[in-house]
């Protein structure tokens, strides 16, 4: 009997230690061993494969926050938008911070889902999202977002210049109000895009001269070719000339503006500059990870030549993705 009971204490004793040695999964733990990675995709793939191994919701919550962002900074707005509302569905507090996570509550992430909706072009549960709780908010930051995205959401199902009138003189009004302040900036290039009226380019100028919208305006930085931006009529704004060279975001003209989904990738471009050195020196790095890269050219109507890096897609549409998992950005090209 006692050999037993021995027996018995060493089986106790040693799964006490095992138990006590068996490392809990934490938000930064996998954020950092995620950040290790050799690529941003194999960074996205172990996130999505571990986050389940996260027991504690505020932690969970946070590593679905966090991945969604990252999701949403490559241009992947539909996953994006599945974290996001998976994050916000956690029970969780937004009080305290958790591996460097930015804090955001339930209505912040709903918010961030209807955005990265309308960019993936899903209309349906961009307003979805915003008839929910968010819609009741007490944050005025939260309602004015509720109204900003609303009138972007009937925006994208105008089919000509006519539909949109009502939302143009909504943002307009709500250019005035106190209570959307905090998204003027927002509100002010919107009306420019759609109507090239300089009113609003110049306000934004002066009174936002330090924003990414006003960067946008002077042709400093473009936006990504989302649904919103591109698709939505609007009185033929000419896109701006590109002050700063190395713009990884593509031209967009009539050849390679795709509106069907019939269309396909031919090439994928890695990046434009007003400099024929600096793209020859893109198309050494690029051939230095096993890729043929050339350089095609573009002169804008104002007279000034770009060159483009351009890598030829393949007839799987693979490389793309191969590009990504290398380290260059890109951005399909469409016939």
């Amino acid at each position: 009997m006692k050999k037993i009971l021995s027996l018995c204490f060493l089986g106790v004793t040693l799964s006490s230690l095992l138990f006590s040695q068996t490392k809990t999964v934490t938000a930064k733990s996998l954020i950092d061993a995620a950040s290790k990675k050799s690529s941003i995709e194999e960074s996205l793939s172990y996130l999505k494969k571990n986050v389940s191994s996260v027991t504690v919701n505020a932690e969970k919550r946070a590593v679905y926050a966090f991945l969604a962002a990252i999701l949403e900074q490559q241009g992947q707005y539909a996953e994006a938008q599945k974290n996001y509302v998976q994050a916000a569905s956690i029970q969780g507090s937004a009080d305290s911070v958790v591996a460097g996570v930015p804090n955001k509550n339930s209505e912040q992430l709903v918010i961030d889902a209807v955005r990265c909706s309308l960019s993936a072009g899903d209309y349906s549960s961009a307003e979805s999202y915003l008839n929910s709780a968010v819609r009741n908010s007490k944050d005025e930051k939260i309602l004015a977002y509720v109204k900003l995205y609303e009138q972007w959401g009937a925006l994208c199902k105008a089919k000509n210049e006519s539909e949109t009138k009502e939302s143009i003189a909504l943002l307009k009004t709500y250019a005035t109000l106190d209570s959307m302040k905090s998204l003027r900036p927002s509100i002010l290039l919107t009306l420019w895009h759609l109507t090239g009226e300089a009113q609003f380019s110049e306000n934004l100028k002066k009174n936002f001269p330090k924003s990414m919208e006003t960067a946008i305006v002077k042709g400093e930085v473009q936006t990504f070719p989302t649904p919103f931006w591109y698709f939505v009529p609007r009185s033929g704004v000419d896109l701006p000339e590109i002050s700063n060279e190395g713009s990884l975001a593509p031209v967009v003209t009539s050849a390679n503006l795709a509106t069907e989904k019939s269309e396909k990738a031919v090439r994928l471009q890695l990046g434009l500059f007003r400099e024929e050195a600096n793209a020859k020196a893109l198309v050494d790095r690029v051939a230095a990870k096993g890729f043929k890269a050339q350089i095609t050219t573009e002169i804008r109507p104002s007279g000034t030549k770009y060159y483009l890096v351009v890598v030829n897609e393949n007839s799987k549409g693979t490389v793309g993705e191969e590009l990504r998992t290398a380290g260059f950005d890109c951005y399909p090209l469409f016939e």
